[in-house]
């Protein structure tokens, strides 16, 4: 292994260092029937779908393309009839093509189609093409989302983020409009399983990091908005590596009235957590299916139904633990040896119908019922006897990283039995009209909620002989929660928002303005959310735009902010609150003859009646019982475009402060838990020259330190800061079967696309922190051992379509 750095280097260089000699070049302009230039449009190669560009505003287009091969181009754009003209080039040869679009009126069942142009606000759309092939230790679609700018996750094994100074509980995330939650118990990456989003189902993605619309829930720091495909005819893929296995299905009957599409997901961790520290028996096993079933009573209603049912189960037997840590000054080294066993299960169901009614080409209706429902139990009792060591820091030693003085010596017990059951009923109204210069939207939701949970959990610590804390006439404790709580209340929240076309001499002004309401019977407390966006579009001969947003983003408790620290419910909750304004701009640019964008935007948030709470790995401990003001202010920048001919890639750098004061505690402002003053982020796609079917994907994290503190101490405690997080995947793929390259076994041939990756994650074998044990010395002292995250693994990947 020690020679692996070297060989990556060099696969890397020779993906890169060779150009694309054995290539040519497609250019050329696309318009309209009336020679207008047609920007943003769809170019793809029909037989290398993951190669592709976008027109610029002046309707140009460059595309690197394989020489010496029969090709299909195809050129789409919503609004547009779609294009394919074939072509064949020799090396470096440049191909010419003058290409009229004529247009096409489109009615689909959700959304009519009046312009192919400007989507508004902060959202942005990302392609669903990527998620697939993006080196994925998590195997969610959120890992896509780490690598935007403002988005921050330091935890490869967890589908959580955290957004602008923002905690994992202030994000939004819907699926055909359905808000969909993340596990209330869980408490590390490990447990965490799979992610509700299946990306085998995925049609469309748009996530905005703040200064969203008022159409969008009551949550302060961002919104992922998912759609699920409408199949046209059948389709399926299956994919299967070291950590799972996949599948789905996707068909159409009835004459096309009735389409389907279904998905199974199996996952296991078993195999990358074994690069862990922490040496046991694991047996993690995450197993759900979903479908969406839509039908098409007539031309003007349809109906369709989204389910859900998942089981994610964390089966673990600890053995042994050994950590190294320390300074190059006081190197030390704990080892502990376990006994006992930890058990959860996280059980979700969801179901959605929804009623999508269109009676004319303008107007839009939808309603919308849904039930979703979480069982959820945490259980374990855990022993760890461990020893303390300093090690020998002397190289010319022959004892030289052994243990030279014993430090301490303890023992632990943990116990837990948790358990929670969570039910939410919801039934909504969604509507759109569409005149001239006006979109107008407006909702209503009325949701109940009913949750139960039951916490009963204890650490025993003993060290040298002594319990701690000590006492002379009884065992004491270290740590205890114990608590009954239920829950059952009725929430009404709605939002009515307009977005006007400004007649302006020079250029595009869109003006979004509207207003969120939120009432919530627990507290009886009613919230007012005006919010407004304003985009221009200047006709400048550098494309450019420009955005600016301002709002109010109250978020009411839903469950586990209204929790003390002592796991009571805080009957005086209010909602947390905050004032944001976001200005941005986006710069379409041309390098290398190929198009490119750079996207930067400046955030300010105030924020008020906020819940401090403390973080370890992707358990959030809230402290009901205070409360604190504080703010998030910073600057995220993105590039993207082709850097590789036909490939999007991009980079996201990102600069962020975030603070509060605890009201009463007398230290002022004090680091938030996410005050994270840096983070860069890169993906980065390339092929061989001349032969796309071999294919390399790198992703690449960074994120500067983050507060951390003693465990249970006072929140102004927190300002100890845990090392940088740093971390390269990287992946290799062979293509065997596409559009290009068809197969002529029988076996195979109703396989359209099959290719088999390579991925090696955690390239550098960086031991990146995530939190910390702390255990006690001889003297008292308390020193705090790192919990790593995973190590190098490789994984082997195989994907085919039919």
């Amino acid at each position: 292994m020690k020679h692996l750095y070297s060989i990556l280097c060099l696969l890397l260089v020779a993906f890169t260092a060779l150009g694309q000699s054995n290539n040519a070049t497609l250019k050329g302009t696309l318009k309209d029937t009336k020679g207008v230039p047609l920007d943003m449009v769809n170019i793809v190669i029909k037989e290398y779908p993951t190669l592709g560009t976008t027109t610029t505003a002046r309707g140009e287009f460059l595309l690197r393309i394989p020489a010496q091969k029969h090709l299909t181009i195809v050129f789409s754009s919503l609004g547009y009839q779609t294009f394919q003209d074939s072509v064949y080039a020799k090396p470096e040869e440049t191909v010419i093509k003058e290409i009229v679009m004529p247009e096409q009126n489109l009615e689909l069942a959700e959304i009519v189609v009046k312009e192919q142009r400007r989507n508004g606000g902060n959202l942005t759309s990302i392609d669903p093409r990527v998620i697939n092939i993006i080196p994925n230790a998590s195997g969610a679609l959120e890992t896509m989302l780490k690598t935007l700018p403002g988005v921050s996750s330091n935890n490869e094994l967890s589908s959580q983020y955290t957004v602008r100074g923002g905690n994992f509980d202030e994000n939004l995330v819907y699926v055909n409009d359905v808000e969909v939650y993340r596990p209330f118990l869980v408490r590390s990456g490990q447990q965490e399983g799979l992610s509700f989003i299946n990306s085998d189902m995925v049609s469309t993605i748009d996530f905005s990091a703040g200064g969203f619309n008022a159409k969008y829930g009551d949550k302060m720091s961002s919104v992922l908005d998912i759609k699920y495909k409408k199949p046209s005819d059948f389709k399926g893929s299956a994919t299967a590596s070291m950590l799972g296995a996949s599948a789905h299905f996707e068909d159409v009957a009835l004459k096309g009235k009735l389409s389907h599409i279904s998905g199974i997901r199996f996952k296991t961790n078993r195999y990358l957590l074994g690069s862990l520290d922490e040496q046991g028996e694991y047996n993690p096993n995450f197993l759900d299916f979903q479908t969406y079933i839509s039908y098409q009573v007539s031309e003007k209603l349809d109906v369709s139904f989204l389910g859900n049912i998942a089981q994610n189960q964390y089966n673990f037997i600890p053995q042994t633990r050994e950590t190294t840590f320390g300074t190059w000054q006081n190197p030390l080294n704990t080892k502990i040896y376990f006994s006992g066993q930890e058990e959860d299960v996280f059980k979700t169901y969801l179901g959605a119908v929804t009623f999508n009614y269109h009676p004319s080409v303008n107007l839009n209706l939808k309603f919308i019922a849904s039930a979703y429902h979480a069982k959820e139990e945490e259980t374990y009792d855990i022993q760890g006897q461990y020893y303390l060591n300093q090690l020998e820091r002397n190289m010319a030693s022959g004892d030289f990283g052994d243990s030279v003085l014993n430090l301490g010596v303890g023992t632990f017990l943990n116990h837990a039995r948790n358990y929670l059951d969570a039910t939410v009923y919801s039934i909504s109204h969604k509507g759109a009209f569409n005149s001239e210069n006006h979109l107008l939207n407006w909702g209503i939701k009325y949701q109940h909620e009913k949750i139960e949970d039951k916490l009963n959990e204890w650490i025993y610590r003993d060290s040298a002989g002594y319990s701690i804390p000590y006492s002379d006439s009884e065992v004491l404790l270290y740590y205890t929660l114990n608590a009954k709580n239920k829950l059952s209340s009725n929430r009404v929240t709605g939002y009515i928002q307009d977005t006007w076309s400004v007649p302006v001499k020079s250029g595009d002004l869109y003006l979004t303005g509207g207003v969120r309401f939120n009432y919530w019977d627990f507290n009886d407390e009613l919230l007012i959310s005006p919010r407004m966006t304003l985009s221009y579009y200047p006709e400048w001969e550098k494309k450019m735009s420009f955005r600016l947003s301002a709002g109010m983003y109250h978020q009411s408790p839903f469950f586990k902010e209204l929790k003390n620290s002592d796991g009571s419910i805080n009957y005086n909750s209010k909602a947390q609150k905050s004032f944001q304004i976001v200005g941005g701009s986006d710069l379409i640019f041309s390098a290398w003859d190929r198009p490119f964008r750079f996207t930067t935007e400046a955030y300010y948030k105030y924020m008020s009646h906020l819940v401090p709470y403390q973080v370890d790995n992707v358990r959030i401990r809230y402290l009901g019982e205070q409360e604190a003001t504080g703010y998030a202010t910073g600057l995220d920048m993105k590039v993207n475009g082709e850097f590789v001919s036909g490939l999007q890639s991009w980079a996201s750098l990102s600069f962020l402060q975030t603070k509060e004061d605890v009201k009463g505690d007398g230290h002022g402002m004090i680091p938030r838990p996410t005050d994270q003053w840096m983070n860069f982020s890169l993906f980065f796609q390339d092929y061989l020259p001349g032969n796309p079917s071999y294919r390399m994907q790198l992703s690449g994290f960074y994120g500067a330190r983050l507060p951390a503190g003693p465990p249970n101490g006072e929140r102004y405690q927190d300002v100890f800061r845990m090392p940088s997080y740093r971390r390269i995947d990287l992946g290799f793929s062979k293509v065997f079967i596409s559009t290009a390259q068809p197969s002529e076994a029988p076996f195979f041939k109703h396989i359209t696309d099959m290719w088999l990756s390579l991925e090696v994650f955690n390239v550098l074998d960086i031991n990146n922190t995530i939190s910390y044990f702390w255990v006690s010395s001889i003297y008292g002292d308390q020193f705090a051992v790192p919990n790593y995250l995973t190590g190098r693994k490789f994984n082997l990947k195989l994907t085919l379509k039919f």
